[in-house]
């Protein structure tokens, strides 16, 4: 269900609103502008993807980051997934999960590349494990003990056929 809400690439003039989104997700961290705009700076390598509803607010994003080098198959990180805490449960994550997925692929394949794997690093208890074994078949393979705030788990998706 789309609810109106369209994926697309950032833009430079989305990153004060997207930096809001990841204010209100991520508590912890500071300095989510400069956060953002050092991804969005990093083009090719990071790319950026936000939901936007009917009413041009931007209610999530997604960014994708290739690992060790410019390979030919790639190891693809999905960085970091936020979906505004007043727009959770609407689908929005899968949204942009499954959407901006094939638009990397598509860069991507511009140079000749394919993504290898994919992973995802999240904190062990986060309930969005669930979301990257449903869209990715994702499947946590390592434990890192109390890395940032608490235990990460590595999730890997082999074998990417996109």
């Amino acid at each position: 269900m789309d609810n109106g809400v369209t994926i697309r690439v950032l833009a430079g003039a989305d990153l004060d609103a997207t930096a809001a989104v990841h204010q209100a997700a991520f508590v912890r961290q500071q300095c989510s502008k400069e956060w953002l705009h050092c991804n969005f700076n990093a083009f090719p390598r990071s790319q950026l993807f936000v939901a936007e509803n009917v009413k041009n607010e931007i209610t999530g994003y997604i960014l994708w980051c290739q690992k060790a080098g410019f390979r030919s198959e790639v190891v693809l990180e999905l960085e970091q997934l936020a979906v505004h805490p007043a727009h959770q449960g609407q689908g929005i994550g899968t949204r942009l999960i499954l959407e901006s997925l094939p638009l990397v692929q598509r860069q991507l394949q511009s140079r000749g590349a394919t993504v290898k794997h994919i992973m995802v690093t999240t904190r062990a208890d986060n309930a969005a494990q669930r979301l990257y074994r449903k869209t990715l078949n994702a499947e946590v393979e390592a434990t890192v003990c109390n890395l940032y705030s608490a235990d990460e788990v590595v999730m890997i998706s082999r074998n990417i056929a996109l």
